[in-house]
C-alpha cells in the first residue's frame, strides 16, 4: 500500500469555492511535482495547479524531494535539523520560481542518492512495486520540512511578495506520504504558540495506497502518544505484517481540517463501502470527503501552442490538422504511415490498476482490424516485457515504448483518434481531460466517471466503454 503523494502551501486560511487553499501566502510539499518528478498524474497537478492559483493573486509554493541535479534550481543556503527516526538529519532547501509558484525542492541523500539519474532507481522504491523500506523516515523528514519551509525561507523572486511566507498558511497535503503534515503541525507547532491559524486540507488522490506499516513504527514517527489511536488500523491482509497496523492516511484523514478528493464520482466511490473505499470508508463517512474535478495544466495541453507537435490547431482546423499529426506520430514509433488507419493510444502506468494486463490481453483480439495501437508506459517489469514484444510479434500494427516520453506523449494524444482507458478503477483520471482538447476521444471501460466530468454529449457505448463525442465544446479554442 505505499506509493507517494504531494502537497502544496497557499498564503491565509480561507476556503475558496474550489477546494483549493487561498488567500495570503503559503506552502505545501509532496512526492513529486511535474515536470521535475513525476510518475503519474500527481506530479502533473502539482505541477499544474498551482500556477493557476498564483494566477488568482495567492501566494504559491511547493515542497517536493531534491531527487535529481535540477538545473534551474539553486541551493538557498539554508540548512534546518530534523528528527527523523532515532537520528536528527540536516537538510537544505533549494529553490526555484516559475509561473509565479515557488519551487522549493528538499535535499538529503535519502531523496538525492536513491533516485537520481545515475542509480536507474524510482522515486519511491528501487524497483516499480518495491518500496524503499526506510520510507517512512524518507516523507516524515519531508513533512517536516515542509512545515519549516514558509518560516525559515527568505523569497524574493516575486514582483508582488517578498520575505517568508510566515504562519498565516493554508497546506493542501495529497495522499499518504504527505499525512503526517497535520500530525506535526498539531504537536510540534500549535503546542508552542506556532501556526495557530494554519488550516491542512487533505487530498486523497488514490485510496488504493494508504502507507500501513507495522504499529511498532509509530515509535519512528516521534509523535506523542495521543495519536496513537488515529494511526492504529486492523487489516485482514498479512502485509506488511499481519494484524494490527498503522495507517497514515487514516491519520491524515482524522486530523486535517478538510478532506478533499479529486471527482465527484470518486467521493460517493470512496464512501459506498469497503472495497471502493478499501476500508477507510467508515471514517470518511463521519469526516465527510468533498470531490472536486482535477484540472489540467492548460499551458502545457494546448493544442493551439504545443511544442511538441508540428501543427497547431483549435476547434475549426481540428479535422484537418488531426490527419497530419497522426501521419507525423505514425512515421515517429515506425508504424506504416496512413492518415486513414485509426490510431488507438495508451499512455500510463503499467500496473494492475491501469489496466495494462486487461489491455494486453486485448490486443490479439482486435489487432486483426484495420487499425493501429501504440502504448506507452512503464511499470512493473512483466508488463514492460510485453510492451516490448508488441512490435515483434505485430510489426506493422503495434509499438509499444517502455520509457518515459513527455515529447511522445504529446504526439500520442495530439495524433490518435482514440485514448484506451482500460483501468480497473480511476478517482479522476487526466488522461481523457487532456485528451479532450486535442479532439482524442476517450474509450473507458468504466461508464459514469465522463458523465460526472460534465462532459456534453457522453453516452454509454458498446458493451460498457464510454465515448466521449468529438465536439466543438471539447477541443480547445484560442
Amino acid at each position: 500500500m505505499g506509493r507517494t503523494p504531494t502537497l502544496r502551501v497557499t498564503e491565509g486560511p480561507r476556503w475558496d469555492g474550489g477546494g483549493g487553499a487561498v488567500g495570503g501566502g503559503g506552502g505545501g510539499g509532496g512526492a513529486e511535482v511535474g515536470p521535475w518528478s513525476k510518475t503519474g498524474g500527481l506530479g502533473d497537478v502539482v505541477g499544474g495547479l498551482p500556477p493557476a492559483m498564483a494566477a488568482n493573486g495567492h501566494r504559491v509554493m511547493t515542497i517536493a524531494p531534491r531527487y535529481d541535479q535540477y538545473k534551474d534550481a539553486w541551493d538557498t543556503e539554508v540548512e534546518i535539523e530534523l528528527k527523523a527516526g532515532d537520528k536528527t538529519e540536516k537538510v537544505r532547501f533549494f529553490h526555484c520560481y516559475k509561473r509565479g509558484v515557488d519551487r522549493v525542492f528538499v535535499d538529503h541523500p535519502m531523496f538525492l542518492e536513491k533516485v537520481w539519474g545515475k542509480t536507474a532507481s524510482k522515486v519511491y522504491g528501487p524497483v516499480a512495486g518495491i518500496d524503499y523500506q526506510d520510507n517512512q523516515i524518507r516523507f516524515s523528514l519531508l513533512c517536516q520540512a515542509a512545515l519549516e519551509a514558509p518560516r525559515v525561507l527568505n523569497l524574493n523572486s516575486s514582483e508582488y511578495f517578498s520575505g517568508p511566507y510566515g504562519e498565516d498558511v493554508v497546506f493542501i497535503a495529497n495522499d499518504w506520504h504527505t499525512a503526517l503534515l497535520p500530525c506535526y503541525l498539531k504537536s510540534m507547532y500549535q503546542t508552542r504558540g506556532l501556526y495557530m491559524s494554519a488550516k491542512v486540507a487533505f487530498c486523497i488522490h488514490n485510496i488504493a495506497y494508504q502507507g500501513r506499516f507495522a504499529f511498532a513504527d509509530f515509535e519512528l514517527l516521534n509523535l506523542p502518544d495521543e495519536f496513537r489511536s488515529s494511526f492504529d488500523f486492523i487489516d485482514g491482509y498479512e502485509k506488511p505484517v499481519k494484524g494490527r497496523k498503522i495507517n497514515w492516511m487514516k491519520a491524515g484523514i482524522l486530523e486535517s481540517d478538510k478532506i478533499l478528493t479529486v471527482s465527484p464520482y470518486y467521493a460517493q466511490e470512496l464512501v459506498s463501502g469497503p472495497d471502493k473505499g478499501v476500508e477507510l470508508d467508515n471514517i470518511l463517512r463521519k469526516t465527510t470527503v468533498q470531490g472536486i474535478v482535477n484540472g489540467m495544466d492548460v499551458q502545457e495541453w494546448n493544442p493551439m501552442t504545443d511544442k511538441f507537435t508540428s501543427v497547431k490547431f483549435d476547434s475549426t482546423t481540428v479535422m484537418s490538422a488531426k490527419p497530419l499529426i497522426k501521419e507525423a506520430l505514425q512515421a515517429e514509433v515506425g508504424l506504416p504511415v496512413d492518415k486513414n488507419i485509426p490510431v488507438i493510444g495508451f499512455i500510463g502506468r503499467l500496473e494492475e490498476q491501469k489496466g495494462s494486463d486487461i489491455l494486453a490481453a486485448a490486443i490479439p483480439e482486435f489487432i486483426g482490424e484495420d487499425v493501429q495501437i501504440i502504448v506507452l508506459g512503464t511499470g512493473k517489469k512483466v508488463m514492460e516485457k510485453q510492451l516490448d514484444e508488441l512490435e515483434i510479434e505485430y510489426p506493422l500494427k503495434a509499438r509499444g515504448v517502455a520509457k518515459f516520453n513527455v515529447k511522445l506523449a504529446h504526439m500520442i494524444i495530439a495524433g490518435a483518434d482514440f485514448i484506451i482507458v482500460p483501468s480497473r478503477f480511476e478517482p479522476c483520471g487526466l488522461i481523457q481531460l487532456q485528451a479532450m482538447p486535442y479532439g482524442c476521444k476517450p474509450a473507458k471501460k468504466w461508464e459514469e466517471v465522463l458523465l460526472s466530468l460534465g462532459v456534453e454529449g457522453s453516452e454509454p457505448g458498446i458493451e460498457g466503454e464510454e465515448i466521449a463525442p468529438l465536439a466543438k465544446e471539447n477541443v480547445a479554442t484560442p
